[in-house]
């Protein structure tokens, strides 16, 4: 069985460093974007991602603005997002499922949740 491929979108290139690294370690392939657009422009091919984890809050475009645009891409309906937060507050994951995410994890990660939602995948 090939790994699961995950696509992090996230502004900030430490994020996207500790993740790739963590999930790495546990066996992921990991593909990342600064910008929701070439996040976009990425998941409009064919090229294979499992699941995409995304920061809410980017400049340009943010992820409450991207995520329903991924879900409308015509081969992306049922790909799981997972939005990655710093946004912690009461509602805020809420916010996250309504703009269609999967499901929600705030900053700082708590590693084994996240490894255990993409379990799910």
């Amino acid at each position: 069985m090939s790994k699961k491929r995950i696509l992090i979108i996230d502004d900030d290139p430490r994020n996207i460093f500790a993740l790739t690294a963590t999930l790495r370690a546990k066996s992921f392939d990991c593909v990342s974007k600064q910008r929701a657009q070439d996040a976009l422009d990425l998941l409009a091919t064919d090229e294979r991602i499992d699941a995409v984890l995304i920061d809410m809050m980017m400049p340009e475009m943010d992820g409450y603005e991207a995520i329903p645009r991924i879900k409308n891409l015509p081969n992306r309906e049922d790909i799981p997002i997972f939005s990655v937060t710093a946004q912690a507050m009461v509602g805020d994951r809420e916010k996250c499922l309504r703009a269609g995410a999967t499901e929600y994890i705030s900053k700082p990660i708590d590693v084994d949740r996240l490894l255990a939602l993409l379990s799910t995948i």
